[in-house]
């Protein structure tokens, strides 16, 4: 059995008094396309970091293949890395910038064109067109590739990418999204992407650790992070979502009734959420997994808190109910679109509705670290 590809065990990397990756560990495998996500400051760039070699964990050991890499330099350890800033030599060509790499490794002169413009066309830049341009005769995209192509040139069995996408146009970085996942797929290297962009990351990824103050907040797939976020951290960090709490009082088979200034409504916690009868419980519920109702025509088994509809907000795909409920906090509701001009939402500033949502819908959170 191939083990990973990547491991961290228990690294730590201070900066003076400040603890920027704290005890981190994770196994990354082969092939796969693994997101840090988190805010600025998180310790996400640092860990990247600290697997390319660019800075000394204090504590911990970080391991490619199987080898302790610690004390190993960048070049040594058979990784690429494409920086937010692409970091492209203005005085040479794009062929030349492709090939600074195998040049400073002392490849064979003439196996060096070929293996800038397979490099090329790995990230569909023509040879004979792109090949002679200077980095400034290109646009934002054109030079992504290019650093892109720097970094696959030299075949590295993990390429790591510092939120390389963050200078580039909201259409134009959609379109690279996908275009990194096939060749994620296509040429079989692990891919380890830094981001704060939570959509890029449930985009590409295959896993996504989320961090938080230099920890890993909650590690798992996609759907794993959106649809049961264990905190309120990672909850309100990818997508968006309500928080309600209340004491708990035990229905049995993982169903919990709370008991709070909302009033009372049912949840079903996940196999292994600890919840106690007696204790404060909070929940979260994404804002497109509730719905609204007029107060009297509830549908049966569903949870359900009464308010009056504050603001209705217009996002073409969704259209944004926020509500006041009467205990004063206010949630958001996000219904699909179904044509504004022909099938408008029912609700208006003003409008007495209950917002209602299904018990298996509620996540019940962990306090944060």
């Amino acid at each position: 059995m191939i083990g990973p590809v990547v491991q961290l065990v228990s690294i730590v990397k201070r900066f003076e008094s400040a603890v920027a990756v704290d005890r981190v560990s994770v196994d990354i495998q082969p092939g796969e396309f693994f997101s840090l996500l988190g805010p600025s400051g998180c310790g996400k760039t640092t860990t990247l970091r600290l697997i390319a070699g660019f800075e000394v964990a204090d504590a911990g050991d970080i391991l490619i293949s199987g080898d302790r890499v610690n004390d190993r330099r960048p070049y040594e350890r058979g990784v690429g890395m494409v920086f937010q800033s692409y970091a492209l030599f203005p005085h040479l060509s794009v062929a030349r910038n492709v090939a600074f790499g195998l040049e400073q490794r002392k490849v064979p002169k003439a196996d060096i064109p070929g293996r800038v413009n397979r490099a090329l066309e790995l990230v569909r830049l023509d040879p004979a067109t792109y090949g002679s341009r200077m980095p400034a005769q290109l646009s934002g995209g054109q030079r992504q590739r290019v650093a892109l192509a720097r970094a696959l040139v030299l075949e590295p069995r993990i390429l790591l990418l510092d939120e390389p996408l963050g200078a580039l146009d909201l259409k134009l970085r959609k379109e690279m999204q996908l275009e990194l996942k096939a060749l994620n797929r296509s040429l079989g290297i692990t891919f380890i992407y830094v981001t704060h962009d939570q959509e890029e990351a449930l985009t590409m990824s295959d896993r996504i650790a989320v961090m938080d103050n230099g920890r890993i907040a909650q590690l798992g797939t996609p759907a794993d992070v959106y649809e049961n976020p264990r905190t309120a951290f990672v909850a309100s960090f990818i997508g968006g979502s309500n928080f309600l709490s209340g004491i708990a009082e035990s229905l049995g088979d993982r169903r919990w009734r709370l008991v709070g200034r909302h009033g009372t409504f049912v949840v079903r916690a996940e196999p292994g959420v600890m919840v106690e009868a007696g204790r404060e419980v909070r929940i979260a519920i994404r804002p497109e997994w509730m719905d609204l109702f007029p107060p009297d025509r509830i549908p049966p088994g569903e949870n359900a808190v009464p308010g009056t509809v504050q603001e209705v907000i217009y996002l073409g795909e969704t259209i944004h109910v926020l509500v006041a409920l009467d205990p004063g906090e206010v949630v958001t509701v996000a219904l699909r679109n179904e044509g504004q001009l022909i099938k408008p939402v029912p609700w208006t500033r003003g409008s007495r509705v209950a917002v209602a949502w299904l018990p298996e819908d509620c996540q019940v959170l962990e306090p944060d670290a």
